[in-house]
């Protein structure tokens, strides 16, 4: 008997859900689908368990009693899997029954516009939508490198759930979880290598990079920027370590390799049947969209699987504004405020354009910095670190803000405000900023910029 309702969301991830729950708060009727964990890689592999060994690592090194065993009691605890050997999602089910969305475990395949088949355990469920939301997530990618197979490998669903700390580990890729995982593993005595091809997050400003790098370093990480893996001898060190050649000659010797080098969502999207509903789908790492997160029609795509940027926040904003467009709203998604933070102690967070970004889109561009370290913030908290504005000279506003330093992922965010309404840089040197905090010394800035606009 086939199964009839307003939405049918493939994935259960935070944008999955955001679409759902969305749809729900709108009164449209919604089946969700998932295949493995209900609340997907953010609630159980991704950014709860992370963020909580940072904690435990950030309360360790500034002198705090937080021993391992408690840090990976904790983050246990917080992904539900104390006295399990894998995570129990039945807590967001029940959400999802109280709200009124319909759960279905399974594999979905589309089976024509408006269709999905379910295989469960049990017998397939057919069911039928108006609109149908693609959020089947991603998975990090495995580089093609010769003796990584047998040598093994974590991902970051190994990295933030294991019990035992390794003897040592070597990341391949410094973007943000692999600089995150680095210092947590560093903080509790792991010897720790971060090999990157570029700088570390190197999509970051110049200055937060090299915040970052240094606090690494710090913590006692090998650092190893502008290097890149080729070849991987399976236990051929010291102690039957693994021994990672790299391009310049040099290696890296660890019990423990972590991929950390991009996302894809290819094994997904190539069993989803997408040539059922009129989507050409090419083999690549993601999923094609117009401005409204339109697939083909009342198909949409949102999340991972879309490439925008992998984050949370952005795949909750994405599910939502699919499921506003389906139901007619006039509306397009808006990327140019989108928020990016690193949780590092300290962290590193950004919004918008850089200045060689700004200049390639015609913006007649300049930047404004001040030091962290020398301000009343980082002199009263022993910090140092950075921040930086991109102003549109012509146009008066701010395109661009970065910041290295406490609390950068929670500062940041008066830059988002001010990027998405277009905030005149004026008004913004009028606000008063509390002081001594970091967002005053992004307030200086704005008054600086004010006066050189002038």
């Amino acid at each position: 008997m086939t199964e009839r309702f307003d939405f049918v969301v493939i994935g259960a991830g935070v944008s999955g859900e955001a679409a759902a729950s969305y749809a729900r708060a709108r009164g449209a009727t919604v089946a969700l689908i998932e295949r493995d964990l209900f609340g997907g890689t953010c609630a159980f592999w991704g950014c709860m368990p992370s963020k909580t060994l940072l904690h435990a690592a950030e309360v360790r090194a500034h002198g705090g009693e937080y021993p391992w065993e408690r840090a990976s009691a904790r983050r246990d605890y917080m992904i539900v899997r104390e006295g399990r050997d894998y995570p129990d999602d039945s807590g967001h089910v029940r959400d999802y029954k109280v709200a009124g969305i319909v759960p279905v475990r399974g594999t979905a395949k589309l089976a024509g516009p408006g269709k999905v088949v379910v295989r469960t355990d049990g017998q397939p469920r057919e069911l039928e939508a108006k609109d149908i939301v693609i959020a089947v997530g991603s998975l990090g990618k495995v580089p093609k490198l010769e003796g990584l197979a047998e040598a093994g490998f974590w991902t970051n669903k190994e990295g933030t759930s294991l019990r035992e700390l390794p003897k040592s580990i070597a990341i391949l890729g410094a973007g943000p979880s692999g600089t995150e995982l680095a210092q947590v593993y560093a903080r509790f005595d792991v010897r720790t290598t971060v090999v990157s091809p570029r700088l570390v997050n190197p999509t970051d400003h110049p200055r937060s990079s090299a915040l970052l790098a240094k606090t690494l370093r710090a913590d006692g990480v090998d650092v190893r920027e502008n290097a890149r893996a080729e070849r991987v001898r399976p236990r051929a060190g010291r102690g039957a370590e693994h021994v990672v050649e790299l391009a310049d000659g040099s290696t890296v010797e660890a019990a423990v390799i972590e991929l950390n080098v991009g996302r894809t969502a290819a094994p997904a999207l190539s069993s989803l049947g997408l040539d059922a509903v009129g989507i050409a789908y090419d083999g690549g790492d993601f999923l094609e969209v117009d401005e409204t997160l339109r697939a083909a029609d009342h198909v949409y795509a949102v999340g991972d699987c879309i490439g925008h940027e992998i984050s949370t926040h952005l795949g909750h904003y994405e599910g939502e504004i699919a499921v506003k467009v389906a139901l007619g709203d006039k509306i397009r998604a808006d990327f140019t405020a989108t928020p990016r933070a690193v949780y590092t102690d300290p962290e590193t967070a950004g919004v918008g354009l850089l200045l060689d970004q700004a200049k390639e889109r015609g913006i007649d561009a300049y930047e404004e910095t001040a030091d962290l370290a020398t301000s009343a913030k980082g002199y009263v908290s022993e910090s140092e670190g950075h921040v930086s504005i991109v102003i549109d000279r012509k146009n008066k506003v701010l395109v661009g803000a970065f910041i290295g330093g406490p609390a950068a992922s929670e500062a940041i965010h008066e830059a988002v405000l001010a990027i998405k309404l277009r905030t005149p840089i004026s008004l913004l040197a009028q606000t008063i900023h509390a002081f001594p905090t970091v967002t005053r010394v992004m307030g200086g800035l704005f008054a600086k910029a004010d006066l050189a606009l002038r």
